[in-house]
């Protein structure tokens, strides 16, 4: 466009692009028609718009059109080599001076292919978010409505991109929300197939494990594996038990109980585990803890999962840490599950609380989800903190209801 074209051509032209942005609701496709749209507004050769990626601070190349397609393959430009250029997010950039100018990365093959001049237009609203580059082969002058129109155009292109990421973000959590939906169905169903098929053949092993006991010498080691294989067999009924009532959000059997009573009898169940694995355990628990109205059951479950996830994420010899303490202010006790192991890679920090999501080769992905469903039915909380080889902690908060008793449950 010279300074010779009339308002209206302006005018047109704006509408236009503004007409195609606004009808479509993919953002690949919203940027592919701005880089289009824009080419053809301004008669130029072609464009390229690059959007900040918040996560690795680099300005990547997100849709080209005409010239701009050869620079689809280029690798993203660091925040610092461009924000400069967005320093203002109304300023137009007109470069004239290919071969000199300090924000041209490759000049050579920019000439080579007829660039004469480019026009930058950052994309931002209240902060930058992107930038168009177009593509001239000869240079031509832009008056002041030509200007007024770049920016125009800039600042829609940007409440447009701005709108539809929105929109993704909420359609991408709307398909998360209903994968949690049909997995917590699935689970329901598979739970209660799990009922049927195993609970039965564990009341056997339980039963004739206790009649058998009876019938042996007291304090031999066969009582000693039949003690084992009597408790392993209640914990795998109670797992059971747990995952059919995370399954149906049934309510916990609440209940004054002593958290400090109940990580101790977890440590008790898991103990040998970790004496085998040579693995040592470390005791931090509060001596001021008070009592919380909690299914001691459940709670025993989601400490005995933390416990097993710790102790298969730590080499031999290595290290769990277990806490416990009373937060007054917050009104809130903790317990927490810390490791040195081979910790959590970010992505997957968002995912651990799946159902079905494991990591292991024969992992099930249940035991942590069942122990979210289980802390978010006691109305608390389950968070973990981790990088990778640098270990994992794993923290509930449960609350205290008011006017809490501190006389401990000796039940």
């Amino acid at each position: 466009m010279t300074s010779t074209t009339k308002f209206e051509d302006y005018f047109h032209g704006l509408r236009d692009v503004i007409r195609a942005m606004h009808s479509l609701t993919d953002l690949q496709s919203v940027l592919d028609m701005v880089v289009a749209k824009t080419t053809g507004a301004f008669g130029a050769e072609g464009a390229v718009l690059r959007l900040l990626n918040k996560e690795n601070n680099l300005f990547e190349v997100r849709a080209a059109w005409g010239l701009g397609e050869r620079y689809l393959n280029e690798g993203p430009v660091s925040a610092e080599a461009i924000l400069s250029i967005l320093s203002d997010l109304h300023e137009i950039s007109i470069i004239k001076d290919i071969w000199n100018a300090p924000r041209i990365e490759h000049p050579e093959l920019t000439w080579e292919d007829g660039v004469r001049m480019m026009v930058d237009m950052p994309l931002g609203i209240d902060e930058p978010m992107g930038i168009i580059r177009i593509y001239f082969t000869a240079e031509r002058p832009f008056s002041d409505d030509a200007l007024d129109f770049i920016k125009t155009v800039a600042m829609h292109c940007a409440c447009v991109i701005k709108r539809v990421q929105l929109m993704e973000n909420e359609r991408s959590r709307f398909d998360h929300l209903a994968t949690q939906v049909e997995k917590r169905s699935s689970l329901g169903r598979m739970a209660a197939g799990i009922a049927h098929e195993i609970n039965n053949p564990l009341t056997g092993i339980l039963l004739y494990s206790s009649n058998l006991r009876k019938k042996v010498e007291k304090g031999s080691q066969l009582e000693e594996g039949l003690n084992i294989i009597i408790k392993e067999t209640q914990r795998c009924k109670r797992i059971i038990k747990g995952m059919l009532e995370f399954s149906r959000e049934q309510e916990p059997e609440m209940m004054l109980a002593d958290i400090n009573r109940i990580m101790e009898s977890a440590l008790g169940i898991v103990e040998n585990e970790f004496r085998l694995r040579q693995v040592h355990i470390r005791k931090e628990l509060a001596q001021n803890m008070v009592n919380t109205f909690l299914d001691k059951n459940q709670i025993e479950q989601v400490f005995i999962n933390l416990l097993l996830n710790a102790l298969q994420a730590v080499e031999e010899k290595g290290l769990v840490i277990v806490r416990s303490d009373v937060d007054s202010k917050a009104g809130s006790v903790h317990m927490e599950v810390s490791d040195d192991g081979c910790g959590i890679v970010e992505e997957n920090l968002n995912k651990i609380f799946e159902p079905f999501f494991s990591t292991k080769g024969d992992g099930t992905g249940l035991g942590l989800a069942v122990s979210y469903g289980i802390v978010e039915n006691h109305k608390g909380n389950i968070r973990v903190i981790s990088k990778p080889n640098r270990g994992a902690r794993f923290i509930v908060e449960l609350p205290i209801p008011p006017h809490n008793s501190t006389e401990k449950d000796r039940s």
